[in-house]
C-alpha cells in the first residue's frame, strides 16, 4: 500500500523527467536510477571517487594531532589528523580514513582540504553547516559533515594536549577562540 502511494506521488515528477510511465515508470526509483539520475551532488561523487589526502601519520609524532570519530546510529567512523608547524602554529598537512558511506568518506576529503595552510583557530570555525553546503548532502547525510567537525575539533583537541604534556604549549587555539 505505501509503496503504491510512493509511486503516484513520485511519479509526475519522473514523468517530468521523462522516466515515468508502464511498469519501470510504477517501480519509480529503480527506473530513475536505471536512467542515471544521482541523488548526490557532482561533487560527493568526485570526492568519494577520488578522495583526496587518504592515509595516516605516526599518531605519537607530537607534530600531529588525530581525531577518532564516530556516529553508531549509521556505523561511521572517522579518523582525522593534522600535522601542524611548530613555529608558525600552521596545519602543513592533513589526511584521513574513513570507514561509511560516500558522504562519510566526501565530508573527510573536504575537511582535509580546507584544513591545509590555516593556523588552528581558523579550523576550529569550520562548521558542519559549510561542508554540507558545500557538497550539497541531502539532509539524511547531514550527520556525516558533522562528523567531519568533530574530527577537527578532536584533531585539534589531540595536538593541544601532547603540547601541554611536553610543556611547549602556551594557551590552546580553542581557549584563544573562546576568549574572542
Amino acid at each position: 500500500m505505501l509503496r503504491a502511494g510512493g509511486a503516484r506521488l513520485l511519479a509526475p515528477g519522473l514523468r517530468r523527467l521523462g522516466l515515468g510511465g508502464g511498469a519501470a515508470g510504477e517501480a519509480g526509483l529503480p527506473a530513475a536510477a536505471a536512467a542515471g539520475v544521482r541523488a548526490y551532488h557532482e561533487r560527493v561523487v568526485d570526492h568519494y571517487n577520488n578522495p583526496r589526502n587518504v592515509g595516516s601519520f605516526d599518531k605519537d609524532d607530537p607534530n600531529v594531532g588525530t581525531g577518532l570519530v564516530g556516529a553508531p546510529a549509521c556505523g561511521d567512523v572517522m579518523k582525522l589528523q593534522i600535522r601542524v608547524d611548530e613555529g608558525s602554529g600552521k596545519i602543513v598537512d592533513a589526511c584521513f580514513k574513513t570507514f561509511g558511506c560516500g558522504s562519510a568518506i566526501a565530508s573527510s576529503s573536504v575537511a582535509t582540504e580546507w584544513v591545509k595552510g590555516k593556523q588552528m583557530e581558523e579550523v576550529l570555525t569550520i562548521k558542519n553547516t559549510e561542508i554540507a553546503k558545500h557538497l550539497s548532502l541531502p539532509p539524511v547525510k547531514l550527520h556525516c559533515s558533522m562528523l567531519a567537525e568533530d574530527a577537527i575539533k578532536a584533531a585539534v583537541k589531540d595536538y593541544e594536549a601532547k603540547k601541554a604534556k611536553t610543556g611547549l604549549g602556551e594557551e590552546s587555539p580553542a581557549e584563544k577562540a573562546a576568549e574572542a
